[in-house]
């Protein structure tokens, strides 16, 4: 989310960015007739969707949602962990959604989230994939729209019945993710998503942890409990509420690291049981 995260690499693969294989497709705009609420007619203004095929695709593909505060999108987990999950055969989609600091307020995030994940089963039978293998990967405030696509799909849906069938992931993945705007929010998500004076119901809405409903996909949360930009309770209230409805979860908690670590070009133990996981979804062999 911040300038001072450092890139890195996987413990699987130890392989610096540059040198994992694989290329980003066309960069398309999410919505080539002009996004809905579009407050201008700039770049900031046209949301976009990068496809990552893999040289051997397994029928699996992601979306993957970067984080930023809602201010930014941190380029540091977009395509260096596009090109790490080709490596595993999964063919990702890296979404550059719609900012707070340039004005959009929810739903118009999720607006962006739920038109990707609907044009990506569009294009499941060009591009070889299971529409029923379809997850989404977020980081930081980019865990916060997965945790609203999860949760309030319908707020962004804009393509009817059918459209917000294809809105839903079949698994999520939320690392440190943003959660509460009520308990120890980050303030400066909070303020670019729902404005700096906004209604309790507002606030409500968009506290994933008071949001979950039975029904979700499998979820993989993981945190450091030394994280002081966006605390561990983020992670823990919302494991907890998937718990409690049901929802299968696994949560990971690692002591060591502040925000943002785990990046590609570390050796970190996340990226091994993130894809123990997904073996277990049937996502990575």
């Amino acid at each position: 989310m911040k300038s001072f995260l450092i890139l890195a690499c996987s413990t699987l693969l130890f392989l610096a960015p540059h040198s994992l294989p694989g290329a980003a497709g066309e960069t398309e705009l999410l919505w080539p007739e002009g996004a809905p609420g579009a407050l201008g007619e700039g770049e900031r203004d046209k949301p976009t969707l990068t496809p990552y095929p893999p040289q051997k695709p397994n029928g699996c593909a992601m979306l993957l949602i970067p984080g930023g505060s809602y201010s930014g999108i941190y380029e540091g987990q977009a395509e260096p962990f596009a090109l790490w999950l080709n490596q595993q055969g999964i063919t990702v989609f890296v979404l550059r959604y719609r900012l707070g600091s340039t004005g959009y307020r929810y739903p118009a995030q999720l607006q962006d989230a739920v038109r990707a994940m609907q044009h990506i089963r569009g294009q499941a039978a060009r591009r070889k994939i299971r529409q029923d293998k379809v997850g989404v990967m977020g980081f930081s405030a980019g865990g916060h729209l997965v945790s609203t696509l999860l949760n309030h799909p319908e707020d962004g849906n804009l393509a009817g019945a059918e459209g917000l069938r294809a809105a839903r992931p079949d698994i999520a993945i939320l690392c440190y993710p943003v959660i509460s705007m009520t308990t120890r929010p980050h303030e400066t998500s909070r303020k670019n998503l729902i404005g700096a004076t906004p209604s309790e119901d507002l606030v409500r809405h968009t506290s994933s942890e008071l949001q979950v409903r039975t029904g979700l996909p499998p979820c993989f949360v993981w945190h450091t409990t030394e994280d002081k930009m966006v605390p561990v309770d983020h992670s823990l209230l919302f494991a907890g509420a998937l718990l409690r409805q049901g929802v299968p979860c696994e949560l990971h908690l690692y002591q060591k690291g502040d925000h943002g670590t785990g990046l590609m070009g570390t050796v970190h133990p996340w990226f091994d049981d993130l894809v123990f996981w997904l073996k277990a979804q049937g996502f990575c062999e």
